[in-house]
């Protein structure tokens, strides 16, 4: 079974997390939410509560023996192979949930690492910008949302709903978060489970994904 990781920031936009992680368990993907802080409970764009399956803080504290405080999942190498079971991370966007985890240096070591391994990485809205800041993947097709074009200097904006260039998948924004979770499933299932999956839940058309998404492997 494929595992992913969605990482769970204050302020992050609650449908581009929600979307992938309802579409991907559907799929019978193993999806585990994670908190970035040490709070369990994180808190959305628009003030909702969510409850992450776990934090950063209590992987790392396992990893150590439970020798670690929760300001030390920033900052320390034992956190170089945080999460390195996954084959998918996933970043939601939301304001300002993508600016903590650009200020995360541990989300930003994980993820080069992912990228550096092949892994997939998923990001959607402002995420992009995580990977800016992070210097992964300079040079690819990437989507995001307008309010953060700005800082995509060293990749080719398409301004297609969903972009793919190689293991880096990246979404517009909230508005296709569905099409952006389908994109997740066709790369970690198979054609007919996510065929399954949208006559269940009547997703008649999704020409977002189907058509004017874009898919790149050169």
């Amino acid at each position: 079974m494929k595992k992913v990781y969605v990482l769970l920031a204050d302020g992050f936009e609650t449908i581009e997390a929600t979307a992938p992680i309802d579409i991907l368990r559907r799929c019978k993907v193993d999806v585990t939410t994670v908190s970035i802080s040490g709070s369990i409970t994180v808190i959305c764009s628009h003030h909702i509560q969510m409850k992450a399956d776990t934090t950063l803080y209590d992987i790392a504290a396992e990893k150590a023996g439970n020798a670690i405080r929760p300001t030390d999942t920033e900052g320390n190498n034992y956190c170089s192979d945080l999460l390195s079971d996954g084959n998918m991370i996933v970043l939601p966007g939301g304001y300002p949930g993508y600016v903590n985890l650009m200020n995360s240096d541990t989300v930003g070591r994980i993820i080069k690492k992912y990228y550096q391994e092949g892994k997939w990485i998923a990001a959607i809205c402002g995420a992009p910008a995580v990977l800016a800041k992070n210097k992964i993947a300079a040079g690819s097709h990437i989507t995001c949302h307008s309010s953060v074009i700005d800082k995509m200097g060293d990749y080719i904006y398409t301004g297609r709903p969903v972009e793919q260039d190689g293991n880096l998948i990246t979404g517009i924004g909230a508005g296709l978060s569905i099409d952006f979770a389908i994109r997740l499933a066709r790369v970690l299932t198979d054609e007919g489970t996510v065929e399954l999956l949208k006559k269940q839940m009547e997703i008649r058309t999704c020409n977002t994904v189907d058509a004017s998404s874009s898919t790149r492997t050169e």
